[in-house]
């Protein structure tokens, strides 16, 4: 790495991508057992001792920040909800810095209870993991009966502003595949931002396959039982997703102010968009990841409990981020390329 690259600036890799997008996760729990996240028993949980801190936390955002040029946040897990220091590290980080949206990844179980707060210490907007609105199939994916709690969260998020609301839906087949257009019906409907994702090789018991995975493509194409989708021209810049304007069926004149909606698929297995990826994410135990499928890692944890300054932290974290791959591994066709292994941490544990 150009020493003059290490000493100041931005988080840079050697392809030339500038990170300013960084994903925090607060914990590897969750209260869900999601079928392509995790085994039915859960997994072993890090102790309190191993996760990074509230108030290591709030120092990484604004080393983030002030030094690297991170321009927004989000935070992940496991299950945010369930880090009772949440609406603190918030307000802490709002209060320093309110020109940095702040945003989590939830899966919306006990969002009713403190949406209210988590706007009140300057949470801007919501991301919710939802793969179904049928309560059997709901259970079935997330081995919890718990749908209603979640439509609560979701719809109460809404009502005070916390805009827009994404949705994210995994399809597995067999299982849900065939609610995708009952999906984005209710989503155009509420007028939440549905977005699929390809179920990616990061599950706990290695039970992904190829084979076994819903594409982009054919997410479109059941889609298009209910719905004619338009994508408009252009470039989507560094965002995962790739957005179709929804309209109904019949549909031949495409004016974007008439849809019904939009829909957006993140097609990271057959269709990658690593060339744009503006992401850098910290692990719960306080680790770099630069990328999703990285089989290394760098510890922040380590240096923060040192004597380290915030410009040794911001070294050794640009330092990892220089390292960052090209790409994951994979081609066009999918994860089948010999560069490609599947992480030894499960989503849950990494932060999504």
């Amino acid at each position: 790495m150009p020493s003059e690259l290490k000493k100041s600036g931005p988080l840079v890799d050697q392809w030339g991508r500038n990170a300013t997008d960084l994903r925090i996760s607060l914990t590897d729990k969750c209260n869900l057992r999601c079928q392509y996240c995790m085994p039915a028993e859960g997994l072993d949980w890090l102790p309190n001792n191993r996760l990074l801190t509230a108030e290591e936390i709030v120092r990484l955002a604004r080393i983030g920040i002030e030094e690297l040029g991170v321009e927004e946040i989000r935070f992940t897990g496991g299950e945010p909800l369930l880090r009772k220091e949440l609406p603190d590290i918030l307000r802490d980080i709002h209060h320093a810095h309110p020109e940095i949206p702040l945003s989590i990844t939830t899966n919306g179980m006990g969002l009713e209870k403190h949406a209210d707060k988590l706007k009140a210490a300057g949470l801007k907007r919501i991301n919710v993991s939802l793969d179904s609105i049928c309560p059997e199939t709901f259970a079935e994916l997330t081995r919890r009966d718990r749908l209603s709690d979640v439509l609560k969260g979701v719809d109460y998020a809404a009502s005070i502003g916390l805009n827009p609301v994404k949705i994210n839906a995994v399809l597995m087949p067999g299982i849900n595949d065939g609610e995708a257009a009952d999906l984005l019906e209710w989503a155009v409907t509420k007028g939440y931002q549905l977005r699929f994702i390809e179920q990616m090789p990061i599950d706990a018991d290695n039970r992904w396959t190829r084979e076994g995975t819903i594409t982009a493509a054919e997410i479109r194409e059941k889609l298009s039982e209910k719905f004619v989708l338009h994508q408009e021209p252009g470039p989507r810049g560094s965002a995962p997703a790739a957005l179709w304007d929804v309209y109904p069926l019949g549909t031949q004149e495409f004016d974007p102010a008439k849809a019904l909606g939009k829909v957006g698929i993140i097609a990271s297995v057959t269709e990658p968009f690593c060339s744009t990826c503006t992401r850098t994410r910290l692990t719960a135990d306080g680790k770099v990841r630069s990328c999703l499928f990285s089989q290394t890692e760098t510890d922040l944890m380590e240096i923060l409990r040192s004597d380290a300054t915030d410009q040794e932290v911001a070294v050794r974290w640009r330092e990892a981020m220089w390292e960052k791959p090209a790409a994951h591994g994979a081609n066009n066709a999918g994860f089948e390329t010999q560069e490609f292994v599947q992480p030894s941490r499960s989503m849950s544990a990494i932060g999504g």
